[in-house]
Formats: C-alpha cells, sequence, structure tokens
C-alpha cells in the first residue's frame, strides 16, 4: 500500500526536551503538519512563530518535512498586525479559555462583534480559522452545544475559512453540509474509540483526551465521513505527547500520542470496512491540500501486510497501542 505525501493537519509538537524526543515520530513519516500554538506562553507573535520554527526544524534533522505553523488567537489582531506574519503562518487557533491543555489565555466570551476586527481581517487575508470548539458544560455535551457558536461564526464571517479540530459528534458531522465555509479535522483514535473503551472497565488513562470520546453512534459518523472521503475533513491526529508520569497519575493530562502508529492503523482501518485506497489517500492529504492549498513535499511512503510490535514507550511517552501488535508496517519511506 502506498500513500503520497501524508499530512496530519493537527500536531502537538510541544517543545524543550519533549519536542526533542518526538518530533521525528511524525516527521519520519508525514510531509508537514499543522502545529498547534499553545505552548507555555503561547505562540503569539511573529518573531515566537520564526522561533519555533526554527526550533522544529532543528529537532527533525534530515526529514523532509514542513511545519505548518499557528498564531494563538487574540481578539487585539489588527489588519496590520495579520499582513505581517501571514508570510509565516498557515492558520490561527481560536482556543475557549481553559477549555484544554495550555488554553488559559483563551478566548472567554464568542460575541461577535468583538471578534469581528480580527475575524474579519482574517476572511481578507484569506487566514484558515482553526477551533477547539468545547464550550464549559457537561463534558460529553460541550462539543454539541459549541455547533451554535459554529453556526454564528459561519454565518457572521462567510468567506471566512473555519476549521471544526478533532470533531466528536454527530452533530458536527451534520454541520459540515449547512455551511459552505465549515471544514474539519477527525483524529484516529475518534474513529476507533468511544468513551466505554476510556472508561467503561479498567479507567485507561492513555485513551484519555479532550474532546473525550463520545458514544458509538457518534463514531459511526465519524468513520462515515472519513472512510468516504468527504470532501471537507482531513485527518489531523491531535497527537499530544505527555511522559508517562503524567498520564499515570491522579491528575491525568489529556492526549493521545498517535504520531508514531497513526498510517499502520488508519491503513488497517481502511481496508477492513472496506474503503477504497484512493478515500485514504485524500483523507490523509488530498482534501487537505485542497482546503488549505498547500503543497506538500515529496514523500512516499510504502506500507505492508506485516506484524508490527507496538513499543512500549517513544522516549518516555507511552503511544496508543502501545505493547500490542498492529497488523501493518512502514516498509519504507521516499
Amino acid at each position: 500500500m502506498q500513500l503520497n505525501a501524508p499530512l496530519d493537519m493537527h500536531l502537538h509538537l510541544r517543545d524543550g526536551e519533549m519536542l526533542e524526543n518526538i518530533a521525528k515520530s511524525s516527521a519520519s513519516t508525514f510531509s508537514g503538519a499543522i502545529i498547534m500554538p499553545n505552548l507555555v506562553p503561547p505562540v503569539s507573535t511573529k518573531e515566537e512563530v520564526v522561533a519555533y520554527k526554527q526550533r522544529i526544524m532543528a529537532a527533525i534533522g534530515e526529514e523532509k518535512f514542513t511545519p505548518y505553523m499557528t498564531l494563538f488567537f487574540k481578539p487585539t489582531y489588527d489588519k496590520a498586525f495579520l499582513e505581517s506574519v501571514k508570510e509565516v503562518i498557515t492558520a490561527i487557533k481560536l482556543y475557549p479559555a481553559g477549555i484544554t491543555t495550555n488554553s488559559e489565555g483563551g478566548v472567554s466570551g464568542f460575541d461577535i462583534e468583538e471578534l469581528r476586527p480580527a475575524l474579519e481581517a482574517m476572511s481578507e487575508l484569506n487566514i484558515p480559522l482553526c477551533v477547539h470548539g468545547e464550550t464549559n458544560g457537561f463534558v460529553m455535551d460541550r462539543e454539541a452545544e459549541f455547533v451554535s457558536i459554529y453556526e454564528r461564526l459561519a454565518t457572521a464571517f462567510p468567506k471566512l475559512k473555519i476549521i471544526m479540530e478533532h470533531i466528536t459528534t454527530k452533530e458536527s458531522v451534520d454541520a459540515l453540509d449547512r455551511f459552505e465555509n465549515l471544514y474539519a479535522t477527525i483524529t484516529l483514535h475518534h474513529l476507533i474509540i468511544t468513551l466505554d473503551d476510556v472508561a467503561g472497565g479498567m479507567l485507561k488513562p492513555h485513551l484519555f483526551c479532550k474532546p473525550i470520546a463520545k458514544r458509538p453512534e457518534d463514531r459511526s459518523a465519524l468513520l462515515k465521513v472519513a472512510l468516504e472521503a468527504h470532501p471537507k475533513v482531513m485527518f489531523g491526529s491531535d497527537s499530544a505527547p505527555h511522559p508517562k508520569h503524567a498520564k499515570e497519575s491522579c491528575g491525568c493530562a489529556a492526549g493521545v500520542f498517535t504520531a508514531p502508529i497513526a498510517l499502520q492503523v488508519l491503513a488497517e482501518l481502511f481496508e477492513n470496512e472496506k474503503a477504497p485506497l484512493e478515500n485514504l489517500q485524500a483523507f490523509v492529504s488530498g482534501n487537505a491540500q485542497k482546503i488549505y492549498g498547500v503543497t506538500p513535499v515529496n514523500k512516499t511512503v510504502i506500507l505492508e501486510k506485516k506484524a508490527f510490535s507496538v513499543p512500549s514507550d517513544y522516549n518516555g511517552v507511552v503511544p496508543m497501542y502501545a505493547d500490542e501488535t498492529l497488523a501493518y508496517s512502514i516498509k519504507e519511506v521516499r
């Protein structure tokens, strides 16, 4: 099985030692990725974007990989500032305040008029807005409740390309076809697990993530649009590394680390569901290229039907399917 220029349109690379430890897990098999800006402090200036990209490039070494950089959204961004950073970013990421890892400086309200100057400028400059779409309501309802905010944003800013990040609900899937300017990323783990897999028996901290995995009917809706390669959805792993001690603790950090095994598991999933290879190619690359208007570096990944034993950890970070065996292995990257 061959995949050309696979892209991960939602990736956490962290910084410092963690960046050094895990960056190549993505760069070795993907041609590029949208890099999340929620560091401490968040990436919110041109200088910080440029410096962070330089650290990423140093961490990946000789790998052929393009980090598509993002800024941490602030309502105070004006058109002059956005014009000055447009050449070094691919998108801007909006976080509701305090809703996920390192998002305390996010948006605390969604008053359209307060957001209008920044979002109208982004519309004019064709800068996509990526959104972590959750309210602070009951955890299982947060994403569904946020759909009404997506609807307000899509209506108020019809020329703004809005990417609903890591969608997990049927309600979000349904919204895709109601608004021309709404798009979405879908993770590997949300195509496979439900809340029952996380907490239905013994708690599995390495499957705990935000947005939390939902119900079987939600997973089915995600699977349907992914397997048919709906033109408005694309793969975004939301691969989120945390050190083992931060996951296996009473204050379990949210995030599933899938970067090293994502393509192998997607190949098996699409095969088992009898989806054509061209749909997998569109889901992991073609759709993203059209939606974002990017041209990735040439990279061909050859997968083979050969058992792959997933390591127990990658430099102290436990991956999804740790110590389990996958049906597909990566034979060659060229």
